[in-house]
């Protein structure tokens, strides 16, 4: 008994030092191309996600909060855009910057692509959403919001 209560300790203290080490790179508060929007990044359990914090230009046509209107889920089109779910299920890399098997969501068209995230740098991160193959896909290049 004492021994698996070692055990259990022994991995709760593992998985809690280790989260900073495998995510304090990516994590934090980024701002997207053409500075539209703030993305904060956290851990998320052992994996890595994202939400829009800040949008440039919050509000629709009609001047109310913009909400996920092109979301195929009906359900889901009355969320607010602002703190919505963008970015999920990154998986930390064993070696070098690249964070993969993620997938990132487009409120602009309702679609989930999948994407890897790539610290270039302390204050860089390159976002590349795609379709089947990271060939076939766009990237966009994120700054660290200070």
């Amino acid at each position: 008994m004492s021994l698996r209560i070692v055990f259990v300790g022994f991995l709760f203290v593992t998985l809690l030092l280790g989260i900073p080490a495998w995510g304090e790179g990516v994590v934090g508060t980024w701002v997207t191309e053409g500075d539209k929007s703030h993305i904060e990044i956290l851990p998320c359990g052992l994996k890595i996600c994202g939400s829009i914090v800040w949008l440039k230009e919050p509000l629709d046509d009609d001047k109310k909060l913009k909400h996920d209107a092109k979301n195929p889920n009906k359900n889901l089109r009355d969320r607010s855009i602002i703190g919505l779910p963008l970015l999920a299920n990154f998986i930390a890399p064993t070696e070098g910057n690249i964070w993969e098997e993620g997938t990132i969501y487009n409120p602009e068209d309702g679609k989930t692509y999948s994407c890897t995230l790539t610290l270039l740098d302390t204050e860089t991160l390159k976002v590349r959403g795609y379709v089947g193959l990271p060939l076939f896909g766009k990237t966009q290049i994120w700054k660290r919001l200070n």
